[in-house]
């Protein structure tokens, strides 16, 4: 077909309206990609926390499960406690008792301290009386058996004097250098106190962060360990990308560049925006557990592919939550060269901290304070009467 006066043909017209168009699109595309580096081997990553108890026991009751959310100290498990209950009396018991004993030694010094005051005295009457009975003899003022005897009476109160010191510096040994409250036999009763309480708080298993439950493995009447796995729980607030570059991809990244993200879960209409946070310095295949061994004649070539870490925007991720292992699309501008691949400074603020488990000793220095002063004046009270 033709037109009225016999010009190029009407098909021929499209057709080069089609390549023309066909070619400006190739063309546009090329140029907007030639700064760009894209994968859609690409996932949802985060850090699952996973919760167990710190002491072994019996389940008795849980207050969460999967889907739920749980807040920072939120008791997830209790433990059964009467166990525990019992360890805590009878170190609270010990521990009184052995304030009484450590008192007694205390006040058996005092005791042995009065006993050489009193062998001192003895001791200086019998040398008195041999010293005047010695004067007496030479006049026959006393006989021969009576200066014996005096003699024989001086040495029984100088060994009764060595006696009562060297029970007295055994006594001392014991407490030298202590106070009642300062004993080491005491110190080790509180640290008895100190654990049984700790084992008493660690009944309740709580949540070490604020986070989405993803999995429960416990239930009531289970016998758990310090080994077993109750709660698996993911920080919503936390999650990044972990992009899988072709290895022919990889000479423009740099840490610092700007990402665009797109999600299956969302699609094109919603957007996350980020930075390449690092590379991971080796591919999948080599950091594997069991390495591919290529030394054989059947080699084949494969791309390799490296892991690449995307960080997302908070306010973005709080806006549109993305969940663990969905898929999606990462495209990054690597117009800037002027980062490195590679930095000994890391990217990110990687460490994290939780302060759960710092009061689980509350109270327990009150509960020693008490226990220490009330045995300590029975003691000293029962001394005195004694007196």
């Amino acid at each position: 077909m033709t037109d009225k006066k016999g010009g190029i043909p009407i098909p021929l017209i499209v057709l080069a309206i089609v390549v023309l168009g066909g070619g400006g699109l190739g063309i546009e595309r090329y140029l907007a990609g030639r700064g760009h580096v894209t994968t859609d081997d690409a996932y949802v990553t985060g850090d699952i926390v996973r919760v167990s108890p710190q002491i072994a026991g019996t389940v008795v009751a849980f207050n969460a499960d999967e889907t739920q959310f749980v807040r920072q100290g939120q008791v997830l498990v209790q433990l059964d406690p009467e166990d525990s209950k019992i360890a805590v009396q009878q170190a609270e018991a010990n521990l009184g008792q052995v304030v009484r004993d450590v008192a007694q030694m205390f006040a058996a010094e005092r005791r042995d301290v009065a006993a050489v005051a009193a062998s001192q005295v003895q001791l200086s009457r019998v040398e008195q009386d041999l010293a005047r009975d010695q004067t007496l003899i030479n006049i026959h003022g006393v006989s021969a058996e009576t200066l014996q005897h005096d003699q024989q009476a001086v040495h029984s109160a100088r060994a009764a004097l060595d006696q009562a010191e060297a029970v007295l510096r055994t006594t001392r040994a014991a407490i030298e250098g202590t106070t009642p409250e300062t004993h080491p036999r005491v110190l080790q009763a509180e640290a008895a106190l100190r654990n049984a309480w700790l084992t008493g708080t660690r009944t309740k298993v709580a949540a070490p962060v604020s986070g989405y439950v993803v999995r429960r493995a416990v239930q009531l009447g289970q016998q758990v360990t310090p080994a077993s796995e109750m709660f698996g729980i993911v920080p919503a607030d936390k999650v990044w990308i972990d992009a899988n570059f072709k290895e022919n991809q990889l000479a423009e990244l740099r840490i610092g560049q700007p990402v665009a993200v797109t999600t299956d879960i969302y699609g094109s209409a919603v957007t996350f925006h980020g930075h390449v946070q690092g590379l991971v310095p080796g591919s999948g295949s080599a950091l594997a557990v069991l390495p591919a061994q290529n030394a054989s004649g059947n080699w084949i070539k494969i791309v390799q592919r490296l892991p690449v870490r995307i960080g997302l925007d908070a306010k973005e991720l709080e806006a549109h939550p993305l969940f663990l292992g969905l898929s999606s699309d990462v495209n990054v501008d690597v117009h800037d060269h002027g980062g490195v691949a590679l930095s000994k400074l890391p990217a990110w603020n990687a460490a994290a901290t939780t302060d759960i488990y710092a009061p689980q000793d509350d109270g327990v220095n009150a509960d020693i304070a008490r226990i220490v002063a009330a045995n300590l004046a029975k003691e000293t009270a029962a001394d005195v009467g004694q007196r």
